[in-house]
């Protein structure tokens, strides 16, 4: 039996209870969720960088999503929250529309 040890999505245990295999899970408490949030986003951000098509690339893109709107409500807010945020930065700052890579900057 092949062992994991890792976040899944909520309806994993049903998708495997389906195929009539047998399973074990827990629930994690806040400090083993948060933690495991952060692993999980940096292997959803790894699956997303070796993508090799546009269709791959949104398939990761919806993990590295849903993983956000789970980060957001566990730091107490909404994903919108989050998005009035990032227009906040655009605003200031700017997206990254322009593809502009920094080079140098002069120190005085």
């Amino acid at each position: 039996m092949p062992i994991y040890k890792k976040l899944v999505r909520d309806r994993i245990p049903e998708v495997i209870e389906k195929t009539g295999k047998h399973f074990s899970t827990r629930i994690l408490n806040d400090d083993e969720y948060i933690k495991e949030l952060k692993k999980k986003s940096f292997e959803e951000l790894n699956e997303y960088i070796n993508t090799e098509n546009d269709n791959d690339a949104i398939e990761e893109l919806a993990d590295l999503l849903e993983l956000i709107h789970a980060l957001a409500s566990f730091h107490g807010n909404s994903f919108e929250e989050v998005e009035r945020v990032r227009q906040n930065k655009a605003q200031k700052r700017g997206g990254f529309k322009e593809k502009i890579f920094l080079i140098e900057v002069e120190d005085e």
